[in-house]
């Protein structure tokens, strides 16, 4: 019986769409967790506006998060997805230029970090470099964006500090903390969910 079951989960693993080692969004795990981890990084988004009663938010928070657990895959649909929704909610025209903004933040994050190699030791330098480079690439795209874009220099450099100082600090500092706390008790403790995003080298191999 646990042979018929050993044969049907490497059945299931060939059966997975990987690039770099991580599941792309081929099967209905990937799919659920990259639908919660925007939901996730939407909450986020939506609440700090409304309890600022403007436009700050910590939406960057839930996409370094999302890299920093599960990749760039899962990283990049979910910290897109999330914010796109916000922005349709709060903010209509800038909502394709956070789709692909954030999108490409939480891939950043995830292929740097490169949690299926790294999580094991903590915190180390990869997950700073990766939400540094992730947080910048959001400040400095929305910064481009506004200027080029929107043809609006005040609205751009006006946002600037924002984006940098509460955006991006927040979701450094806080998604920094959050891996050094939780993340390695996180991935140990459900490891029947985490096998089958972070595909093995040797498993690669054999498919």
């Amino acid at each position: 019986m646990s042979e018929v079951s050993t044969n049907s989960e490497k059945k299931y693993k060939k059966e997975l769409i990987t690039l770099y080692g991580y599941t792309v969004l081929s099967n209905p795990l990937s799919i659920s967790i990259a639908s919660i981890f925007a939901g996730f990084s939407l909450i986020l988004t939506l609440v700090a506006v409304l309890l600022s009663q403007g436009f700050i938010n910590i939406g960057d928070l839930g996409v370094m998060i999302t890299g920093l657990l599960f990749g760039p895959w899962i990283g990049a649909v979910a910290g897109g997805i999330g914010p796109m929704f916000a922005d349709l909610i709060l903010y209509p025209p800038t909502t394709p230029i956070t789709l692909i903004i954030k999108a490409l933040e939480g891939f950043l994050v995830g292929i740097i970090a490169n949690p299926r190699k790294h999580y094991k030791k903590g915190l180390n330098y990869r997950d700073i470099l990766a939400v540094i480079i992730g947080g910048l690439t959001m400040v400095s795209g929305y910064f481009l964006a506004e200027l080029y874009l929107f043809q609006n220099p005040g609205w751009a450099f006006s946002e600037l500090p924002l984006n940098f100082f509460v955006q991006f600090l927040i979701g450094v500092i806080g998604s920094l903390l959050f891996t050094y706390s939780f993340r390695k008790n996180i991935i140990e403790s459900y490891p029947q969910v985490f096998e089958n995003i972070f595909i093995e080298e040797d498993e690669q191999e054999k498919t």
